[in-house]
């Protein structure tokens, strides 16, 4: 939405918490608006005006007005980041939702449309890994890689970093011999390859060692004849777990990861 002098405000959501963006018309970050401290943080004082005009119709009552607090590396590389090669706002299967926007499929089917189950997964997870900002975890979902391919989620934390995919399972039967998984009557998929290859990309974009990690929305239950080589495999409701690992990232050193890797261009060459 244009604001004054070519200045636009853009919203994002996080953790149902929304903030809103002021940008020059290059994409630049100028200030930002939160709403649940009532307060404008405004990086250049001569430009406080213009930030107020453009933000005036989003104000909810009095607010405070002042520069942000001094930023952190990880602040510094997110407000030089144009708001399009920002991928914290994403939402939880972004990719399958637009998807769905754009191709509703028929109304009338015969069988659940696939994508409808697959974003049902990834919100559920999303949601859950989400739920971990508090134990000092960042997660970001519905990463884009080249070729056509994601990540589900990434999450990064004290415990490390993991390549999370989410699996639709709800009350089936899942086998894995690896690297096939097998869910319900549906033919087995070699996931477990396919993720191993996602973590090692990664790890490469990254230039860290990145954990691939199966979870598994709602099954029946879960038998491995063959044990998952490098895989960590959890259950949704197990995933909190990943809160009690730690000892791998200092928080400086997690900050430092997550601003690099809610940069889509950090995934370009991967």
């Amino acid at each position: 939405m244009s604001g004054h002098r070519g200045l636009r405000v853009i919203p994002t959501w996080r953790h149902g918490q929304e903030r809103l963006y002021v940008c020059r018309p290059d994409g630049r970050n100028v200030a930002w608006y939160d709403r649940e401290a009532a307060r404008v943080h405004v990086l250049r004082e001569d430009e406080q005006e213009d930030v107020l005009q453009a933000l005036g119709p989003f104000l909810t009552g009095p607010v405070a007005v002042g520069p942000p607090p001094v930023p952190t590396p990880a602040d510094l590389a997110r407000l030089s980041l144009h708001p399009d090669d920002d991928l914290a706002p994403n939402r939880p299967g972004e990719a399958l939702l637009i998807a769905l926007e754009r191709d509703p499929g028929p109304t009338h089917r015969l069988r659940p449309d696939p994508r409808r189950r697959a974003l049902t997964a990834e919100q559920t997870v999303g949601e859950v890994l989400d739920a971990l900002d508090g134990a000092g975890w960042h997660t970001l979902h519905s990463i884009p890689l080249p070729g056509g391919d994601r990540i589900h989620h990434l999450a990064i934390g004290p415990g490390g970093l993991f390549a999370v995919h989410a699996l639709h399972a709800r009350k089936q039967h899942v086998q894995i011999a690896d690297p096939l998984v097998t869910v319900g009557r549906h033919d087995p998929a070699p996931l477990l390859r396919d993720l191993r290859a996602t973590a090692d990309r990664a790890s490469y974009a990254l230039t860290a060692e990145v954990h691939p990690l199966l979870a598994l929305a709602g099954p029946a239950d879960l038998r491995a004849t063959t044990p998952p080589r490098g895989v960590r495999v959890l259950q949704c409701s197990d995933l909190p777990s990943l809160s009690r690992l730690g000892g791998v990232l200092k928080p400086a050193d997690a900050e430092a990861l997550h601003s690099m890797a809610r940069d889509r261009r950090t995934w370009w060459r991967v």
